[in-house]
C-alpha cells in the first residue's frame, strides 16, 4: 500500500507540475496588452534617450617604448667605440611607465598645453556641444591664478561676426556684469584673477552664444585621469594602447598626442640631468689636469735649460725600450688610479648622495660600469616616480633601498678597483726599477730628466683622455632620443556609449520583464491558497480528500442518509483514509498549522462519517490549550484527558461520554485548562490510555493543537498511526503548507495526508474540469425537485 501511494503521489506530483506551466502560460497571456504597453513605452524611452544623449567615443594610440639606458658607453682610452645611443628593446619595468603616464604631473601639463581645463559650450536645440578648437576667442588664465582657483567661473560670452563686437555677461558679486570688447585681445579683471581674451588665429569671429566654463586643473586632471586607460599590448612587447573615452573625439586625439610628447619632454629631461652632472665633473677634472699638466711641462722646460739636455742617447735605446713599455703601463695605471681616487672623492662627499654618479669617465672595471648605469638609472626612475608618489609609498620605499644597496656595492667596488691598481702599480714599478737598474751608467741628469718626462705623460694622457671623455659626453647630450616612439597616431575607434542596438534589445527585455515582473510579485502577494493547484503545486503530502464549502455555520454536517456534496467529501476522505490505515492502524490525529483551519470541524465529521460503517469510535479532544471539542458537540461532562494525565483520574473508562450523534461515536472531552499541556501529553500515562482505549475501539480520531504554534502535536505522535493535516482555502497561507512540507520530509509526524477545507469550487472537482456533476447526491436532488414540481 506504501509502494503504491508513493507511486500515485510521484504521478499527481508530475501532473501538477505540467498544469502549473500550462496555467502559468494562461495567465501571463491573459495580460498580453499590458506587454504590448511595456514595450511601446520602453522603446519610447530608448528612443528619447538617444536623441537627447550626448554620444561618448573611443579614441586610441599606441606607442612603443625604448629600452633605458643600463648599457653605457664603454671606457676607451683612445676612440670612440664606446658610445652606444641606445635603440629598440625590452624596458626594465613596464609597470612604472605605466604609472608615470598616469600621473597627475604628466596629465597636468597636458590639460595646461592643450587648455582644456577652459570649455566654450554651445546649447543647440537637442544637444550641447564643445567648440574647442573652433571657438573664435581664446579664454585663458594665469597658471597661479587657476591654482588658485575656490570655484568654477562660468559666463556667457556672445561674438557678433558684422560689428565685430564680443559680449561677456554674467554674475560676478551677485550682480549682473555686461562687458563688451571691440578689439583683443582683452583682458577682465575679476576676484579669482585676470581672464584674457585672444582671437583664434585662422578663425572666423562668426556668430555664438556660448557658455565659457573655466574649472580649476585638479577637477580637470580627475576627469581625465578616470577616462584614460594605458595597458600593455602583450607581456613580451614593450608596446602600449593608450584610449581615453571623450564625448568630444578632438579633444581626444590632442589629449592622446600630447600625452606622448610631454612624456618624452619629461624623460629626455631626466637623462639630460645625468649627462650635465658628468659634464661638470669631467670639466671640474680637466681644470685641475690642466694645472698640473702646464707645472710638469714647465719642470722639464727649466730642467733642459738648466743642464744643456738636448735627446736621448741612442746606445740606450734597447734598454730604454722594455724600461718604456713599463713606464707606459705605469703611465696607464697611475691614471686609472687617479680617475678611481677622484670617483671615490665624488661618491663619498655627503652633498651628491642624490646626484647620479659619472658613468662614463674612463674607469676599466666593467662590473663597476655595470653597477654605476644601474644606480643612474634608479635615480633617475626616483625621480620621475616622486611627481606622482609620495615617499611613504611602497615602490618608493622598495627603490630607496635598491640605490642605498647599489651605493654601498658601487663604494666596495670603488675599494676593490683601488686595491688591484695598487698592485698593478706596484708591478709596474718594480719592472721599471729593474730596467732603471740597467741603465745606471747613464748619466745623473738623464735619469732626472726621464722622472720629470715621466710625470709629463701621466699628465698628458689623463689630460686627452678627460677630453675625448668631455666630447663622449657632449655627443650623448646631444643624441638623447625619445623614450617612446608612436606606432599608431591617435584616432577614433568608435561610438562606445549608448549603444542603439543593446539599447533596443534592453527596451524589449525590460517591456516584457516589468509587466511579468507586476504579475508576478501580485501573485506573490497573493499568500493564501485559493485553489487546488495552488495546494498540488506547493504540497509535497499526500491529498487524503476536500471538503466542500457549506453555508450554514454548522459544526456536524455529515448525514449517515445524505446525499449532498460534503456528505460524499467526507464519505471519500473516509475512505481514503481507511485503505491507507489497513487493518493493525487504529489512531489517527487531526491536525492543522494554525488555529481557525478546520481541524476540530474535520475530527468530528470524520469520526462521524466512520461511525456511520458500524464501527465502533472515539473521539478525544487533546487539544488543551483551547479545547472546542465540548463547546460543537455540546457535552455536559466538565472532566476530560487532563483529569487523566494529571493523575486525578485512575481509571480512563470513567471518561468517555456519548456523542449524542450516533451510537457508536464515543467522546472524551479535553477537560480543564492545564499549565502544562506539554508535559501532560509526555508523560507514560497517554502511552497507557491509548494502549488500553486500541483494545476496546476500533478507531480513535484525536483533535490535537495547531502544530506551528505548540508543540503538543509533536509530543502526542508517538501514539499516533496516521496524521490528517487540514489546510483551509482563502485561510491558509501558503508558508502553512511549506511548514507542513518540513514537518513530512523530518518525518516528525507519522503518516502524514493533507485535509484541504472549505472548498469553494467544490463541484469543478480538482480543477480539471470534471467533479460531481455527475454522483449519486446531484441525481438524488435533481429527483426531488421533480417530484416538487409535480
Amino acid at each position: 500500500m506504501t509502494d503504491l501511494y508513493s507511486v500515485s503521489e510521484q504521478n499527481d506530483l508530475e501532473n501538477s507540475e505540467s498544469i502549473s506551466l500550462l496555467e502559468i502560460v494562461l495567465r501571463f497571456a491573459r495580460y498580453w496588452k499590458w506587454f504590448v504597453l511595456g514595450i511601446v513605452l520602453a522603446l519610447a524611452g530608448v528612443f528619447l534617450y538617444l536623441r537627447y544623449t550626448t554620444p561618448v567615443y573611443n579614441v586610441s594610440s599606441s606607442i612603443v617604448l625604448k629600452e633605458a639606458r643600463d648599457q653605457r658607453m664603454e671606457p676607451s682610452i683612445s676612440g670612440m667605440d664606446g658610445i652606444q645611443l641606445g635603440g629598440l628593446g625590452a624596458v626594465a619595468n613596464l609597470e612604472n611607465e605605466i604609472y608615470i603616464l598616469q600621473s597627475r604631473s604628466i596629465i597636468r601639463n597636458v590639460i595646461n598645453r592643450l587648455n582644456l581645463h577652459t570649455s566654450y559650450v554651445v546649447s543647440g536645440r537637442i544637444k550641447s556641444n564643445d567648440l574647442y578648437k573652433r571657438s573664435p576667442v581664446i579664454v585663458s588664465m594665469d597658471q597661479g591664478n587657476l591654482d588658485k582657483l575656490t570655484q568654477n567661473i562660468s559666463f556667457n560670452m556672445t561674438t557678433n561676426e558684422s560689428d565685430g563686437t564680443i559680449t561677456i555677461s554674467g554674475l560676478e558679486n551677485e550682480k549682473e556684469v555686461d562687458t563688451v570688447f571691440t578689439t583683443l585681445p582683452a583682458i577682465i579683471d575679476t576676484p579669482q584673477g585676470h581672464i584674457s581674451f585672444t582671437k583664434r588665429p585662422d578663425t572666423e569671429l562668426g556668430h555664438y552664444e556660448m557658455n565659457v566654463v573655466i574649472m580649476h586643473p585638479n577637477e580637470v586632471i580627475g576627469h581625465y585621469r578616470k577616462r584614460l586607460s594605458v595597458q600593455q599590448a602583450s607581456k613580451q612587447a614593450s608596446v602600449l594602447n593608450l584610449s581615453i573615452n571623450t564625448p568630444y573625439p578632438e579633444k581626444g586625439k590632442d589629449f592622446l598626442n600630447m600625452l606622448v610628447e610631454v612624456y618624452n619632454n619629461e624623460t629626455i629631461e631626466d637623462n639630460k640631468m645625468e649627462a650635465f652632472n658628468t659634464q661638470a665633473f669631467i670639466n671640474e677634472r680637466i681644470a685641475i689636469i690642466d694645472r698640473e699638466l702646464s707645472d710638469a711641462e714647465r719642470s722639464v722646460e727649466d730642467y733642459k735649460q738648466q743642464e744643456g739636455l738636448s735627446d736621448l742617447q741612442i746606445d740606450l735605446q734597447r734598454n730604454m725600450q722594455m724600461g718604456s713599455q713599463y713606464e707606459q703601463q705605469l703611465v696607464q695605471v697611475e691614471t686609472q688610479l687617479n680617475i678611481v681616487n677622484s670617483l671615490s672623492e665624488y661618491v663619498k662627499n655627503p652633498n651628491n648622495a642624490n646626484k647620479t654618479i659619472p658613468a662614463n669617465v674612463g674607469i676599466e672595471d666593467p662590473n663597476l660600469a655595470a653597477t654605476t648605469s644601474e644606480y643612474n638609472r634608479l635615480v633617475l626612475e626616483r625621480e620621475r616616480l616622486s611627481q606622482s608618489m609620495t615617499a611613504d609609498n611602497p615602490a618608493m620605499i622598495r627603490l630607496e633601498e635598491q640605490i642605498a644597496g647599489l651605493r654601498e656595492n658601487i663604494n666596495s667596488s670603488i675599494s676593490s678597483v683601488q686595491q688591484g691598481l695598487n698592485i698593478q702599480r706596484r708591478d709596474a714599478r718594480n719592472q721599471a726599477n729593474i730596467y732603471g737598474g740597467r741603465i745606471g751608467v747613464m748619466p745623473t741628469q738623464e735619469r732626472e730628466f726621464m722622472e720629470l718626462s715621466r710625470e709629463q705623460q701621466i699628465k698628458a694622457s689623463l689630460f686627452l683622455m678627460l677630453l675625448q671623455k668631455r666630447e663622449e659626453n657632449a655627443l650623448e647630450l646631444a643624441a638623447t632620443a625619445n623614450s617612446a616612439k608612436v606606432l599608431d597616431e591617435a584616432l577614433t575607434e568608435g561610438q562606445v556609449s549608448p549603444r542603439k542596438m543593446i539599447l533596443l534589445l534592453a527596451a524589449l527585455m525590460l517591456g516584457v520583464l516589468i509587466p511579468a515582473g507586476i504579475i508576478y510579485l501580485n501573485e506573490l502577494l497573493q499568500y493564501k491558497v485559493r485553489t487546488r493547484s495552488d495546494v498540488d503545486r506547493l504540497s509535497k503530502v499526500p491529498v487524503l480528500g476536500e471538503i466542500p464549502k457549506h453555508k450554514e455555520e454548522k459544526n456536524v454536517v455529515v448525514d449517515e442518509q445524505g446525499n449532498d456534496s460534503i456528505d460524499e467529501a467526507f464519505r471519500m476522505a473516509r475512505t481514503n483514509l481507511l485503505l491507507t490505515l489497513g487493518t493493525d492502524n487504529k489512531v489517527v490525529t487531526i491536525t492543522s498549522t494554525v488555529s481557525g483551519e478546520g481541524k476540530t470541524f474535520v475530527a468530528i465529521n470524520m469520526a462521524l462519517s466512520t461511525a456511520f460503517l458500524n464501527k465502533k469510535v472515539l473521539l478525544i479532544g487533546l487539544d488543551l490549550r483551547i479545547p472546542r471539542l465540548r463547546e460543537y458537540l455540546k457535552l455536559e461532562t466538565k472532566n476530560g484527558m487532563t483529569n487523566y494525565l494529571s493523575g486525578f483520574e485512575k481509571n480512563i473508562d470513567n471518561l468517555i461520554v456519548q456523542s449524542g450523534l450516533h451510537p457508536n461515536l464515543f467522546v472524551i472531552a479535553a477537560g480543564p485548562v492545564p499549565p502544562n499541556p506539554a508535559e501532560l501529553l509526555s508523560r507514560p500515562s497517554l502511552d497507557k490510555a491509548i494502549g488500553s482505549l486500541r483494545e476496546e475501539f476500533d478507531y480513535i480520531f484525536i483533535d490535537s493543537s495547531p502544530s506551528a504554534l505548540v508543540t503538543d502535536t509533536l509530543v502526542m505522535n508517538r501514539v499516533t498511526d496516521a496524521t490528517l493535516y487540514v489546510c483551509r482555502m482563502d485561510f491558509s497561507s501558503k508558508g502553512n503548507i511549506r511548514f507542513a512540507n518540513n514537518l513530512m520530509q523530518q518525518n516528525k509526524l507519522n503518516n502524514m495526508l493533507l485535509v484541504i477545507n472549505d472548498v469553494a469550487d467544490f463541484h469543478r472537482g480538482y480543477g480539471y474540469g470534471y467533479g460531481y456533476g455527475f454522483g449519486y447526491g446531484y441525481g438524488n436532488k435533481k429527483k426531488s425537485k421533480r417530484r416538487k414540481k409535480s
